[in-house]
């Protein structure tokens, strides 16, 4: 685990687009935070890295958005909505898919997430974010190393 410090929305997105140079098909990114903390406008970034050609929207009341253009499917989660819902929505279709998933509020699908993983978290630092990298599992980890260096 290790702590970066973001003091612009620039600054997320770039560590978005770092992080999408090293994703592969079946990578999952578990995303949290405060709502406003970051979490769509990281996942835009990736979607810059991935060349998806796309604006990034928060798919709150979709659940899920899908991007196909880029170098690998990208498939974004929020499951915020779903708290207490039934969890037959064919969601681990998505997660462990061809592309990269990444889930916002993934406590409300605990169930459905894979051991192997990277657990992203961004807190309000006054005007910056704080942003906690974790991973598990051998390719959570690999994704920790990738971009920690």
């Amino acid at each position: 685990m290790f702590e970066l410090h973001s003091d612009s929305k620039e600054s997320t997105k770039a560590l978005g687009e770092k992080l999408a140079s090293f994703l592969r098909p079946g990578d999952v990114v578990l995303l949290e935070g405060e709502l406003g903390a970051g979490k769509t406008t990281l996942v835009s970034g990736v979607a810059e890295g991935l060349r998806c050609g796309e604006d990034v929207i928060s798919p709150t009341f979709n659940i899920l958005k899908c991007y196909f253009k880029g170098t690998l499917p990208l498939y974004h989660i929020d499951a915020y909505r779903l708290e207490g819902q039934n969890m037959e929505l064919g969601l681990e279709e998505f997660i462990e898919g061809d592309g990269a998933c990444f889930i916002e509020w993934p406590v409300y699908i605990e169930s459905l997430l894979p051991d192997e993983r990277l657990h992203i978290r961004l807190y309000h630092d006054g005007s910056a974010r704080r942003i906690v990298i974790e991973g598990k599992g051998p390719r959570g980890q690999e994704l920790e190393e990738a971009l920690r260096n």
